[in-house]
């Protein structure tokens, strides 16, 4: 599983967004500037997500998006699926049926599954909660005598 620029930049965006909630709405301008990321991608992904009711938005002057719950509510697997889609290692596992012609005897298909668990339980369970306070702590460290 290779995950995309869309979807690693859409978790930058919602760490961003988490990072500055308590300043109200924040322009895509600013995001792009702080990530390093083009304005124009960012909307694109930025659609994606607002769609899903994940954001608040506000247009107009001093306009942008806040988070609609707080980081520790959010998923990284619930990120990624808005934006990469399921999250399944192989295309037999990517709908709720099966209709590969080979399921009933594949050797592997278990072991797929297994791997599809694993991947899934691991990103349902870190929260941008959980990536802000680990770069807090990761920054707190760095310091220079």
């Amino acid at each position: 599983m290779k995950i995309s620029t869309k979807g690693r930049y859409a978790l930058r965006l919602m760490i961003d967004l988490a990072e500055h909630q308590n300043a109200g709405f924040v322009t895509l301008k600013d995001i792009a500037s702080r990530q390093n990321i083009s304005k124009k991608y960012l909307e694109q992904i930025i659609q994606v997500l607002n769609k899903s009711g994940i954001l608040k938005t506000s247009r107009g002057f001093q306009g942008g998006y806040q988070l609609a719950r707080a980081p520790k509510e959010y998923t990284v697997g619930e990120i990624l699926r808005l934006t990469e889609g399921n999250l399944a290692p192989v295309s037999c596992l990517d709908c709720d049926v099966n209709n590969c012609e080979r399921a009933g005897n594949c050797p592997t298909l278990s072991m797929w599954k297994g791997l599809y668990e694993v991947i899934i339980k691991y990103l349902d369970s870190v929260t941008l909660q959980d990536l802000l306070d680990k770069q807090n702590n990761l920054l707190a460290n760095d310091y220079v005598i």
